[in-house]
């Protein structure tokens, strides 16, 4: 079990770790505020779509020994496609930089799978949402639309 009273700073090393029986829990509790709940599921849920959909690669964020954020990613070789399908940073821990640097070592994981010349994911458009987050990190729109969600890429 982590210890959560553990003091992080922007210089805390960030991590992807595997969720494990033992860390569930505390993966499970990490959250957002109110006002961005209708942009991503709770992890529990997002971990437990997971365990039916075998191209689910999922792992919690780390900053330093302490759970920070969850990502979840539609990983397909075959086809190539690799598709950001979750990503949160707790709302204690947002605007420390470990969103930034997750997505770093998420796109470092992208360029190992086999074919991966882009990445993909959806959002809500609009400055209240993620998207900011994601054009300042170098992605841009596609044009397509997964229902109200506006499709971005960015090469790996």
């Amino acid at each position: 079990m982590t210890d959560e009273t553990q003091i992080i700073t922007r210089d805390s090393t960030v991590s992807l770790r595997e969720v494990t029986a033992e860390t569930v829990r505390s993966i499970c509790r990490l959250d957002i505020s109110e006002e961005q709940k209708h942009f991503v599921a709770p992890n529990a849920h997002s971990i437990a779509q997971a365990y039916f959909e075998p191209k689910a690669w999922f792992r919690a964020i780390y900053a330093d020994e302490t759970p920070v954020g969850f990502l979840m990613l539609y990983d397909d070789p075959e086809e190539p496609e690799y598709f950001l399908w979750r990503y949160m940073i707790d709302t204690r821990y947002q605007k420390l930089g470990f969103g930034k640097r997750a997505m770093d070592l998420l796109l470092d994981h992208v360029r190992t799978r086999p074919g991966a010349h882009e990445r993909r994911l959806s959002c809500h458009p609009g400055e209240d949402g993620p998207e900011p987050f994601y054009r300042h990190y170098g992605f841009t729109r596609t044009g397509d639309w997964l229902g109200d969600e506006a499709v971005m890429r960015i090469d790996v």
